[in-house]
Parts: structure tokens; sequence; C-alpha cells
């Protein structure tokens, strides 16, 4: 992925934030608009480290970031916020998390436009990068941090995920993996 230093998005205006991880349901920031919304060539991966909020630096969390796919289409909710929220929320995604220009549809009715969506590519030094499915859920299931446990992280977003009508493979299942069977 080709690094952005200086965003082309105009942030003096209200910008569109494509949340595809916890910002779909932990919105702790003023927002204007809110709409379920998608980018195309992405796809969502539990393959970045968390060491500040579902994990700490001797133990990281894993969380979600997006990788390049062509051809897929990766849901998530859309915040149109005003510039003084980005202060919020680059403090929120720091660890690892640079913000690039992304463009978004919007809801069900396809309108395009631009945006921004926060990144944690492979070159940060968190990124943990793909393992077994089975390995990945094991490393959720222990994994706690000041923000609370790492499977509540992955168990919110898969519900969420539920919620906007997105099944996602990757997250859903992980989510099969951590749930308890019924014959327990």
């Amino acid at each position: 992925m080709k690094k952005t230093h200086v965003n082309p998005v105009d942030l003096s205006q209200p910008t569109w934030v494509f949340g595809y991880g916890s910002l779909i349901y932990k919105v702790d920031f003023p927002f204007l608009q809110r709409e379920v919304a998608s980018i195309r060539g992405w796809q969502r991966r539990f393959w970045q480290g968390s060491h500040d909020h579902r994990g700490t630096p001797e133990s990281p969390g894993r969380v979600v970031t997006l990788i390049p796919a062509r051809g897929r289409v990766c849901m998530g909710v859309a915040y149109l916020v005003e510039h003084a929220v980005f202060e919020h929320l680059d403090h929120r995604e720091k660890n690892g998390y640079q913000r690039f220009p992304v463009q978004l549809t919007l809801g069900k009715a396809d309108q395009v436009t631009e945006g921004v969506v926060y990144v944690a590519d492979q070159d940060n030094p968190a990124f943990l990068g793909s393992a077994p499915l089975e390995e990945v859920a094991r490393h959720i299931n222990r994994a706690h941090g000041p923000s609370g446990s790492n499977r509540d992280y992955l168990l919110h977003l898969a519900e969420a995920l539920r919620e906007i009508g997105d099944n996602d493979p990757h997250v859903h299942a992980l989510e099969a993996l951590l749930q308890p069977s019924a014959d327990k």
C-alpha cells in the first residue's frame, strides 16, 4: 500500500470516515450523519496487534485492519464528522493506523463519495499478520487490555456486522470458534 503523508481529502470541511471495526459499534465521538457504507478492493482481517486497547505491550491482542483484496467489498459504517473530531480519532487509532483517502459507497442509494479510512499496514511495528484461524481465535480468547477483553471486541464486531447485513466470513468464522458448543 502506498503511504500518504498528506491527506488529499479537505479535512477543513465535514469529512466521511469509514469504520470497519470497533468504529461500527463504539461511537465515542460526535458526528453529523451515519450511513451503512462499503469500500471496494479491501477485506477485513484480525492481523493488527493491539498494545493499547485489547492487549498490552507484553501480550498484544488482535484487532482488525484492512488488507487489499481485488474484487472484494468491505461493509462498514461511515460517519460524517467535523474537522475537530480527527484529533480524537487519530489518538484512538494511534497504534499503527494511518489515515488514507478512500472512495465510499453510502447506503442503499449507492452514492459514491470521498472520505478517509484508518488502515494499519504490514509495515507498522504492531502488525501481527496472518495465522491459522484456530491460532488467531486462541490468541483473541486469551488477550485482555485497558479497553476490555479481545474476545468481547470480536463478539461485538460480529454482532454489529450482522446488524448492518454483512456476513464477513473471516469475522464470523472466528466468532464460531469462540462460541461455546451446545453440548458442553
